[in-house]
């Protein structure tokens, strides 16, 4: 285990050492992991046990530092098969005890060596308790990690000094359109899977990739449905076009306040009439484009453990989420829309986590929309939140013009429950 150094020259680390600077001038010493160099980001903490693979691939992830908070990570390696994306998106990964071998029927490789082959720097041997309790108390924060070369400047060892100032010269992630850098580059399509496969679609959906993860196009297909995977420069003709039922808007990085074009192309969709399912970064666009604000949360929620309460059925779900930012949004009663005089008609707020408060979903009474804040998809995570994909096609078939259509599965609880 590594120790906390304070304004320890890097002279005095030893062959194999990384050193963790974070933008307040804290640094931690420990092992480089993975890729040598340096990387930058927002530096932010997952307490997920497991399900690694599918957060290291999570789009949600660029441009940050993400730091596992379970000590042992790395013992079913890697495979072909879990990943969410085309590839890892965080910029770097802080674990403190790295499996030395991967143990898993699946694995096809150890962590370390998909870390390598992707360029991904990172460190172990970090007293990640530490380091979190700092991040809950201080907020998350810019931070870089270096080892190998990055540490010395022509031979001679870096002053921290000035990898903290590399550190601070850094864009935040507040004020960050992130949408475009993650996206798919051309539109594909999902067909439906599993006992739907070869039937006529339940629904035609189109979904803004804005960092989509693999399973939730899955998740739709699995219920029958066709989805347009649509990239997020698309406009509202182009979502026309493709006669869609409903539209879905994903999750993805980045701050919504700078996504003016994502908030613009759904009031168009509002405007229609036509039906809305947003998770996560959509949640956020959702509440923009009805007239709510955005903040940025002090160290944000991700993991696989997050517990919400859907309000309308008191029913508790364990949830997934990555997040740093929120809706502001009033809890409580029914209020107006606040954007076009009311255009939009009337709002609640459907779900909100039980650890802060936070506002973890909105749905709309007048207009047929809804959406959550965290990930129902659940890869990784729980599948208590898998009834929304049933409620999105409810809304979608529906016909009855709103968001308050409840599937079975999400109906309030008997109180012997």
């Amino acid at each position: 285990m590594s120790t906390e150094t304070t304004g320890r020259p890097v002279a005095a680390l030893s062959h194999g050492a990384a050193l963790l600077v974070l933008e307040d001038g804290r640094t931690f010493t420990g092992r480089a992991y993975g890729a040598r160099g340096a990387t930058f980001g927002e530096i932010v903490f997952n307490t997920g046990m497991s399900g690694y693979q599918e957060t290291l691939t999570d789009p949600s992830y660029h441009r940050q530092i993400v730091v596992m908070t379970a000590p042992h990570i790395g013992n079913t390696g890697v495979n072909d098969e879990d990943g969410e994306s085309r590839r890892i998106w965080v910029s770097g990964y802080v674990v403190r005890d790295p499996a030395r071998r991967a143990s898993s029927w699946r694995a096809d490789g150890p962590l370390d060596e998909a870390l390598v082959d992707q360029g991904i720097v990172g460190i172990s041997a970090i007293d990640t308790r530490a380091l979190t309790r700092h991040l809950r108390n201080a907020g998350v924060m810019r931070a870089g990690i270096f080892s190998g070369d990055a540490l010395t400047d022509r031979g001679e060892p870096r002053p921290v000094d000035d990898l903290v100032a590399d550190v601070r010269a850094v864009p935040p992630m507040a004020g960050a359109d992130l949408a475009g850098e993650v996206t798919t580059s051309e539109t594909y399509v999902v067909e439906p899977c599993g006992e739907f496969a070869g039937a006529e679609p339940t629904a035609t959906v189109v979904a803004l990739d804005l960092g989509i993860k693999s399973m939730t196009p899955h998740r739709l297909a699995e219920r029958g449905m066709r989805v347009h995977v649509v990239p997020s420069s698309i406009g509202i003709d182009e979502v026309l076009a493709l006669e869609p039922d409903g539209v879905f808007f994903s999750n993805g990085p980045g701050d919504p306040a700078a996504s003016t074009h994502e908030v613009d192309l759904l009031r168009e969709v509002l405007d229609r009439r036509i039906p809305y399912f947003g998770i996560c970064y959509g949640n956020q666009i959702l509440g923009r484009a009805l007239g709510f604000g955005t903040y940025k949360l002090a160290f944000g929620h991700r993991g696989i453990n997050q517990p919400v309460m859907d309000l309308s059925t008191r029913r508790v779900e364990i949830t997934s989420q990555n997040h740093g930012f929120a809706v502001d949004a009033p809890r409580g009663a029914e209020t107006t829309a606040p954007y076009g005089d009311g255009r939009y008609g009337r709002v609640v707020v459907s779900h909100v986590g039980l650890n802060d408060d936070v506002v973890e979903g909105l749905r709309c009474l007048d207009i047929p929309a809804f959406s959550v804040q965290y990930h129902p998809e659940a890869a990784a995570g729980p599948h208590d939140a898998a009834y929304l994909f049933d409620r999105f096609l409810d809304l979608m078939t529906s016909g009855d013009g709103t968001g308050t259509t409840e599937s079975s599965t999400g109906s309030a609880p008997s109180k012997e429950n």
